[in-house]
Formats: C-alpha cells, structure tokens, sequence
C-alpha cells in the first residue's frame, strides 16, 4: 500500500503537475494540503477518471486538505477536534483498507510575534491529543501525513543559523513534535534515512536551483503501521516541473497484513 503526502499550493493552479504525477507515481492513497478552494469546487471529477475515490475539506482561498484513493474511503472526519471555534480547514481522516489515514495542513505559525504562532502550538496541542486519546487507542494502523510546518532538528534545513528564530524551527514547535512522536509514532523517512533532504523549496532567490529547501512534509506512522515500514521516499521530480508546487511528495510503502 502506498500513501503519499503532497502539499499542492493550489489545486486549480497545480492540476495538470497533480494529474502528471499521479500517472506516474500512481499511490494508492494521496494526501493533499492546501488545495485553497472550498470542497463543493474541488475537481472530483478530474481524479475519479483517473480511479481515485475523492473526499475533501476545504476552504476560499485557503489551507483545505483531501484524500485521493483507489479503494473507498470510510469513516470520514473533518476537522481537528479541540476547539469548536477554529474554522480553518487543515485536518482530514478516514479508514482506507484498515488504515486509519490523517491529512495534515499544520499552522506555519509565523510571524512568531503575532497570534499565528500560539495557534500553531495549540494546534499542535491538540493533534498530539487527538492522536494520544482517540487514535492509538484503537490499535489501527495509523499514518499521519502532511505538511507539518516543523523542521524536526537543524539536519532539516539547509541554514539553521538563519531560521533558528523561524517558527518551523522553533524549540516550542519541536518539543511538540517530539512530544508527538514520543507517544510511540514512527517518522518513516528519517527511520529509514540519514542522509540529508528537503521536501519543500522557496519560489525566491533560487533556492531550488542550489537546493537550499527544508523538511517539513512528513508521514507519522503508529506501531502497526510502522511494523509494515517497507519504504519511504521523497520525489523530488515534480518539484522541478514548470509550475510546479513548491513541494514536492513524499511517500511510504506498507506491506500487507
């Protein structure tokens, strides 16, 4: 099974680089931020001629998440829970073949000195809540992936002195990552890697051209799931297409039961 995590920067502006990758990436489940537009507007049509099942939650303008599969898609749920008052559209879950499988458009958070970044904290809050109390409590298979706004340490990013005060890189946004996975969740890339990478590069200044990029699209995995860990890879390929989102997919593969 093989789940992919793709922040597309718009999916109006990036249809065809989504189509072109499906094609040739072809995962049996996709997971998408920021499509940027409300669920009713979101191209269904275009992935169900390419067999994929659609299920989405978005927003005008902004944020938005999806879910892409081969299979159906079961027990949707939208929405972090936590607080009833937050309406951005940044979570989305369901059960695909016996996966419970999350998408995950988490707050940037900057400018720090704005309220921007307390609500990425809180959010981050109360995903590790949702995960620790409703999730891992029922024994599924888990993967969470996304967009998590959050360089785990210094290796993933390609100027650590520049962005120590940037809230991907924060202290408070990593302890909070690390809280996340010490309650027992599997990072699969770096559980298979040690070398360098990045997942998303900057429009500006080149960045892609010197491949100056940070890591911040991950897939989280629970013991079940990550006991089926066969891989886990970042593809780069899309990234250098003509308007391209400026991330690229990440993937994992699991074996079966």
């Amino acid at each position: 099974m093989k789940i992919a995590t793709f922040n597309v920067n718009s999916i109006k502006a990036r249809l065809p680089r989504v189509l072109e990758w499906l094609e040739e990436s072809k995962p049996d489940v996709a997971l998408l931020q920021e499509i940027k537009t409300q669920t009713a507007d979101f191209p269904e049509l275009e992935f169900k001629a390419l067999d994929y099942n659609v299920a989405a939650y978005g927003q005008k303008s902004y944020n938005g998440v999806a879910i892409l599969s081969r299979h159906s898609i079961d027990d949707i749920r939208t929405g972090l829970p936590g607080d009833p008052e937050d309406e951005q559209a940044r979570y989305i879950e369901a059960t695909i073949k016996g996966v419970r499988v999350g998408g995950i458009y988490l707050p940037n958070g900057n400018p720090v000195d704005t309220d921007k970044f307390p609500y990425k904290l809180a959010w981050m809050d109360r995903l590790t809540a949702h995960v620790r109390d409703t999730l891992l409590p029922t024994e599924m298979p888990i993967v969470l992936g996304g967009d998590y706004n959050c360089c785990p340490t210094d290796r993933d990013v390609y100027d650590p002195e520049g962005f120590a005060s940037d809230a991907l890189c924060r202290p408070e946004t990593r302890q909070r990552f690390r809280e996340l996975m010490n309650l027992g969740l599997t990072e699969a890339w770096r559980a298979l890697h040690s070398e360098i990478a990045y997942s998303y590069w900057d429009y500006q200044a080149g960045r892609w051209n010197r491949d100056e990029g940070v890591r911040i699209d991950h897939l989280l995995l629970s013991p079940q799931a990550s006991d089926r860990l066969v891989a886990c890879e970042i593809e780069r390929g899309p990234r250098g297409k003509e308007k391209a989102s400026d991330h690229t997919p990440v993937y994992v593969e699991l074996s079966d039961d």
